[in-house]
């Protein structure tokens, strides 16, 4: 409120919108029809959940915010911004481009906010970000807010930001308390049928599977479909479209499981999300804190399962000294476990039916059934019906190659699939060298030289998320 600059290092789910969305409305001129503030978030998701967000706090003061991303028709996004809202969400790419059309003016904003500064980093949005900040005007404030703070982030805050105040979320309180952290120790082939057998016992309401690649993500949902699971995949290749309808789905509780990789459910945020499935392990560590942190919300429960196989076991050592929490290790359950389970929980559905008097106006059928066969028979082929054996379908996933983590010089570690990525390897997503960024589709300049006409035109292709 005081127009200081300010760096937030802080993870997701710690209330960082609200922080700098009530301030910022609060300075909010409604009568002024001019954008007056700019958040700028790396995905689309997430610049579509600011703005709800900010729409939420700002509908009685009458204070509109729009999103601006890529993947939606520019001239749909033309017409809203001649509504003259007072604040935008946006992705760097699509906003740049709006920018050099003049479709969005600058020189009436006060205020800045850069939300997950170290993502944008790694997406390869830095550039961007710079020929933004750049067109500001002189006097505006300025919020930046990071996970983590890399060097080059250091050098924008440096370069962009006048004497910023910084406030920190410590690291002891990256995972919070409210999630139980567990994990399997598993072999690659057996980890569909663990999971299978997971979901089984602990029957989430809603659960968030994480795959490390795109075919990975769309391997398990067709592979949940053939066992009778409720599922739905997001990754970077599905339709922006899409990707809305099938997270409002998996919201309203249309859909039980959503499947995802790290870049699609970036920042996402559902209420009631019981459960997180690292079926793979995330290749930058301090993306399991951005995974597990989709439970556990708003104070409620959470559980967490993390899929170890036996060459990534330090992989899982360098996420507990991150987390600075030991990862408890658990027995994944047998096909006899998900059985007794399974007959446990029927027996209790007939119990609550008996309790209910549910049945009264079936007990004529019962004593002509009785009269006919044997009671346990009958009792036993009722919780058969009820318990509903899971089934066996035959899936075979293709092998994601496990993470590895080597000794460097200096005892740090380095993810050896990593490439040449600042943060020893987080920042490859791709697999490739020189750091590896990802393309989210959303206007994306590369650095190797290729040249796009505004920021509009999109690389599409992105071979692991």
């Amino acid at each position: 409120m005081e127009g200081k600059d300010l760096i937030g290092q802080a993870q997701t789910g710690t209330g960082k919108t609200t922080a700098f969305g009530v301030p910022m409305i609060q300075k909010i001129d409604p009568a002024n029809k001019d954008v007056q503030g700019i958040v700028i978030a790396p995905t689309r998701e997430l610049a579509i959940q600011v703005a709800e967000e900010l729409n939420r706090i700002g509908q009685n003061k009458g204070v509109k915010t729009v999103p601006i991303y890529g993947g939606q028709d520019i001239t749909r996004q033309i017409k809203a911004l001649k509504r003259r809202p007072q604040l935008i969400a946006a992705t760097p790419g699509r906003l740049l481009d709006h920018i050099r059309r003049r479709t969005i003016k600058l020189q009436n904003i006060e205020t800045v906010v850069l939300d997950e500064a170290d993502e944008m980093l790694n997406m390869g949005f830095i550039e961007d970000i710079e020929a933004i900040l750049a067109e500001m005007p002189q006097k505006h404030q300025t919020l930046l807010f990071s996970a983590t703070m890399p060097k080059r982030i250091q050098l924008l805050a440096e370069k962009f930001m006048n004497q910023p105040e910084i406030v920190r979320v410590k690291s002891k309180q990256l995972t919070v308390d409210h999630i139980d952290q567990y994990y399997y120790d598993v072999k690659e082939n057996q980890k569909f049928d663990v999971l299978c057998r997971s979901l089984d016992i602990e029957s989430p309401d809603l659960a968030i599977i994480f795959g490390r690649t795109k075919k990975r993500v769309d391997e398990v949902v067709e592979g949940l479909l053939k066992r009778g699971y409720s599922a739905e995949g997001i990754h970077g290749d599905i339709p922006q479209v899409k990707r809305e309808k099938v997270i409002k789905r998996f919201k309203d509780q249309a859909t039980d499981i959503l499947v995802a990789t790290d870049v699609a459910a970036r920042g996402l945020d559902i209420s009631g999300v019981t459960h997180v499935y690292n079926f793979d392990l995330p290749q930058d560590p301090e993306s399991y804190v951005h995974r597990i942190g989709r439970t556990g919300r708003a104070g409620k429960k959470g559980s967490a399962y993390t899929f170890v196989t036996p060459r990534e076991m330090d992989h899982l050592k360098t996420i507990e000294k991150l987390t600075k929490r030991q990862i408890e290790k658990q027995s994944f359950p047998t096909y006899k476990d998900v059985m007794e389970g399974l007959q446990e929980g029927a027996i209790e559905e007939l119990k609550q039916t008996v309790w209910a008097h549910e049945g009264d106006n079936y007990r004529e059928a019962a004593k002509r059934l009785l009269s006919e066969e044997d009671a346990v028979d009958v009792v036993a082929s009722a919780i058969k019906l009820l318990a509903k054996e899971p089934s066996q379908t035959p899936v075979n996933l293709t092998a994601v190659e496990p993470l590895r983590v080597k000794r460097v010089k200096g005892g740090g570690q380095q993810n050896n699939r990593g490439g040449r990525g600042g943060r020893g390897g987080n920042q490859n997503r791709r697999g490739g060298g020189g750091g590896g960024r990802r393309n989210d589709r959303d206007g994306r300049r590369r650095r190797n030289n290729q040249k796009q006409d505004g920021g509009n035109r999109r690389n599409h292709r992105n071979k692991n998320q």
